[in-house]
């Protein structure tokens, strides 16, 4: 028995590390092609490590395009945006977890509905309506269409978070004389700030990553965000696939530093979220 449990066991733990290595490595291809230099990118046959390490593609990134400009771009637009998605998802999930009205059902399943939904059969109606109202080729356009993208999903997430927080806990306050609203700020939002970091998080990295919307309503080069200027590395006969790894390497820092301090936050609030109480 305890043979056969050693062997499971170490197929386990194989299983994992070839898993892992499958998953890190086109990770670890793109960082080895930003530091190989052109003409080796292409060269044959093909190499797992550079020859001669350069950051020329680095430099040009910085250099021949307006980089720094499209970083700022998605920083800002992303952040403003996943903080409208959170407060605007708490409010909409509280009133969906803890009062039952008509149409309640219908509600959360239009939130369902909405997932399964591309995002561009919607587009001829954004852009016409943006337009209407002078907002396209704007930052504020796409504030505001990543926050309408996001809030349907948040909801349900932040709707888990609140069903598991008991309602003794705002009942308890509203006794000592905070109306719903305070109680809501000042008691239950504390209590719930995992599941807040975790809902914060994925609206940012939707946001983040988020092309289609931003190709279609941003055309001057200084509001660009920086999927869309990466996605002029594109050209007509050719893919600079050295920029293009740089430019995905720089561009995943800010995701990866943001799960490395909220790491905690994370996995506490999706078990937080896994659970009713």
């Amino acid at each position: 028995m305890k043979a056969k449990a050693a062997t499971l066991k170490g197929l386990k733990i194989l299983y994992l590390a070839l898993h892992m290595i499958v998953m890190a490595f086109p990770l670890y291809w793109i960082v080895v092609t930003s530091l190989k230099p052109k003409r080796e990118i292409f060269k044959l046959p093909i190499t797992y490590w550079p020859s001669t390490f350069t950051l020329d593609n680095f430099n040009r990134i910085f250099t021949v395009s307006k980089f720094q400009v499209y970083i700022m771009n998605s920083l800002f637009v992303s952040i403003v945006s996943a903080i409208c998605v959170i407060f605007i998802s708490i409010l909409c999930a509280y009133v969906m977890a803890r009062f039952t009205f008509r149409g309640h059902k219908q509600i959360m399943l239009a939130f369902f509905l909405t997932q399964m939904l591309p995002g561009f059969i919607s587009l001829a109606p954004l852009y016409l309506m943006m337009s209407k109202m002078g907002l396209t080729n704007t930052r504020l356009s796409l504030i505001i269409l990543y926050t309408t993208m996001s809030i349907a999903f948040s909801t349900i997430m932040l709707r888990g978070f609140f069903q598991r927080i008991p309602s003794s806990l705002e009942e308890a306050a509203m006794i000592d004389g905070c109306s719903r609203i305070s109680s809501l700020f000042r008691i239950i939002i504390p209590v719930m700030l995992p599941g807040i970091a975790s809902t914060f998080i994925f609206a940012f990295v939707q946001n983040w990553n988020e092309l289609f919307m931003a190709v279609m309503f941003i055309d001057t080069n200084s509001l660009k965000t920086l999927p869309v200027g990466m996605n002029s590395f594109v050209l007509k006969f050719d893919i600079d696939w050295g920029s293009m790894s740089a430019g995905t390497v720089i561009s995943v820092i800010p995701t990866i530093i943001m799960f490395a301090f909220a790491q905690r936050y994370i996995v506490e609030g999706l078990t937080q979220g896994a659970e009713k109480g």
